[in-house]
């Protein structure tokens, strides 16, 4: 079968959740209007952004991005613009109102302290422009600030679990403030069937970026999954294609080891945070023996999900995609010794 890719020609952007205001301020300040970048680095009560929220302000007002949702923007773009002529960062702190919190959808009203910081004056173009380039990458980064000294850094080890719970955050300090740019979380499912059908849409809500995997063209259609990324290639070369790295999870749901074993192989020399495989216990007993021939240590394999998802007495396709969003999700986000 000839390799093949459908995709959504409309939304180019859609596979890469990445909110955009980083490179925007980069690039404004390189095209000589100015630039600063507002950031989120603390609440308190129902605040409509979370801490990490950015928005970018040109020399020129223009936008990108938000730090509550319409509530406050208005006032820090006057701030920014005024801190851009200053040369200097600003921290601000706004309270959000019952009626203001209402109209962005929150039961309630909070306070949020936002950092403004003038980029090539507070921000240095060149530490930005770092940024970018590691967020492009798909490598997660800290970028680190003392707002006593000024201090700035990039770190790119460190903040172990600021990286797994997406937490940016002040330090114990409370002057050292770090802001996690975490590369989007992305889902690679290897077998267009009913489960992936539901699957899908469940894991776009939750903040993931799909991708399904399928050689047989009937499976793999736009008609069955809309709008999303399509590989119609062999699961092990798609696999390779896409990549799998420390923010991918990869589901195998077609039941022929023909399809799964190839891609699961790949994704087990792999730093993918998830796998998982369908299938019942027994039907996973002979994946192991079929790892175990093929060279891989007992904890190789025992880092797949198998019977995948949580064990919630689910029935029917939609129920098991709802236990396998979870068991991921968990898998992200919790501890394990």
């Amino acid at each position: 079968m000839d390799a093949s890719t459908t995709e959504p020609a409309a939304d180019t952007t859609r596979a890469e959740r990445f909110d955009r205001a980083p490179e925007t301020a980069l690039a404004w300040h390189r095209e000589g209007k100015g630039a600063a970048l507002a950031t989120v680095v603390q609440t308190w009560g129902s605040a409509p952004r979370r801490v990490g929220s950015q928005l970018a302000i040109s020399g020129d007002a223009e936008i990108e991005g938000s730090v509550s949702g319409g509530c406050v923007e208005g006032a820090v773009i006057v701030e920014a613009l005024e801190a851009m002529e200053e040369g200097a960062s600003r921290e601000l702190e706004f309270g959000v109102s019952d009626d203001d919190a209402f109209a962005v959808g929150l039961a309630c009203g909070g306070t949020i302290r936002v950092l403004v910081e003038p980029v090539g004056a507070a921000l240095p173009e060149d530490m930005l422009a770092e940024l970018c380039e590691i967020r492009a990458e798909r490598t997660p980064a800290a970028y680190v600030v003392d707002l006593e000294s000024g201090v700035r850094r990039i770190d790119r080890d460190g903040h172990a679990d600021r990286f797994r719970m997406d937490r940016s955050g002040f330090e114990e300090d409370g002057r050292t403030f770090v802001a996690i740019h975490n590369p989007p979380l992305r889902l690679v499912v290897v077998g267009a069937v009913h489960i992936a059908q539901a699957l899908v849409p469940m894991a776009r809500i939750a903040g993931f970026d799909p991708v399904v995997i399928d050689p047989r063209e009937t499976f793999g259609s736009a008609a069955r999954f809309p709008g999303e990324r399509i590989l119609t290639d062999w699961p092990d070369d798609a696999v390779a294609e896409v990549g799998l790295d420390t923010r991918t999870a990869l589901v195998l749901l077609t039941h022929d080891p023909k399809l799964d074993d190839p891609a699961l192989m790949r994704a087990l020399r792999s730093d993918c945070f998830y796998i998982g495989a369908l299938g019942s216990t027994r039907t996973h007993a002979k994946r192991v023996e079929r790892l175990a021939e093929a060279g891989f240590s007992e904890a190789d394999i025992a880092r797949i999900h198998g019977p995948v998802g949580l064990d919630i007495g689910a029935s029917g396709p939609a129920e098991i995609a709802v236990s396998v969003l979870a068991q991921m999700v968990s898998v992200l986000r919790t501890v394990r010794s």
